[in-house]
């Protein structure tokens, strides 16, 4: 059996629909099962069992992990994220899980600059120290992300940014999920840590760019210093000081670390991973 922690999110609900399609059974962790059971077609209700746990309650923990011998971990960024992860790798260790598949980030080092890499990296640390047996996945940015660009870019036509014209990569969630999949189900590919990409990086230029091809008109990018776009993601986006500085941090992260793609999307799944461009073909709507 198969424990997807994180299962409503965007790469633990991809992995949940990999997982219906290959015929294989696993168990969706909610705080709210009913609410994850109804979100559930009817194929996958014949294959996915949705139980309650909580994160923050490592009794309900182990209740969920017995009798599974395979658990995903990926649970929401922020500044919770590290005790929740921690608590869910030692009850796992508890109840006999065979193998931890994380969710973790680029550059999760003690010294990263990005706050969020450095919670990953003790994590990480705490899945090594616990014995279990682990993959640690590393993808770079979510191609899902940008649906957060949309709202600016259909009223305004304009993508706000602080990583000049630096290069990014961009993962699409889904190939993240196929990947997990591999993982969790063919053992000679655990035990490693694999960084995840697209086939290619784009600056802020070239998305507008592309965007604005899908969408019949010019899209601008406007380049404004970190703490500009720290502050306006606070003051007019609403977003909490550490999710505004870990946005900030990761645009200055592909500024002062250089980005470049991997073929291990493709040498994993046997295919390319998906681009970009297809990306936002299929979500323009939401940029219109």
């Amino acid at each position: 059996m198969i424990v997807v922690m994180g299962a409503t999110g965007a790469t633990g609900s991809a992995l949940l629909h990999r997982l219906v399609t290959l015929g294989i059974p696993s168990r969706a962790l909610s705080r709210d099962p009913e609410r994850l059971w109804a979100g559930l077609d009817h194929a996958a209700r014949r294959l996915v069992e949705a139980r309650a746990a909580d994160a923050g309650d490592p009794q309900s923990l182990r209740d969920a992990f017995q009798g599974a011998s395979r658990l995903f971990l990926a649970m929401a960024n922020s500044p919770e994220q590290p005790a929740l992860e921690i608590r869910a790798i030692h009850a796992a260790a508890a109840v006999g899980i065979e193998h931890v598949v994380k969710l973790s980030a680029p550059a999760a080092t003690a010294d990263s600059p990005v706050a969020v890499s450095r919670w990953h990296h003790a994590i990480e640390e705490t899945l090594r120290d616990s014995g279990l047996s682990h993959t640690v996945l590393r993808p770079y940015a979510f191609m899902q992300k940008l649906l957060t660009l949309a709202p600016a870019v259909a009223a305004q036509g304009v993508v706000h940014g602080a990583m000049g014209d630096a290069a990014c990569n961009y993962v699409d969630c889904r190939d993240i999920a196929d990947v997990a999949a591999e993982v969790l189900t063919r053992p000679e590919l655990a035990g490693r840590t694999y960084t995840l990409t697209g086939s290619r990086t784009f600056s802020h230029p070239q998305l507008v760019e592309l965007l604005g091809l899908l969408l019949g008109r010019p899209i601008r990018y406007v380049d404004l210093p970190p703490r500009v776009m720290r502050d306006q993601l606070i003051e007019r986006a609403g977003l909490p000081a550490w999710l505004a500085d870990h946005v900030v941090e990761i645009q200055r992260l592909a500024v002062t670390r250089p980005e470049e793609p991997t073929d291990t999307v493709a040498s994993l799944l046997g295919r390319s991973p998906r681009t970009l461009e297809a990306f936002l073909g299929e979500n323009i709507e939401r940029f219109r």
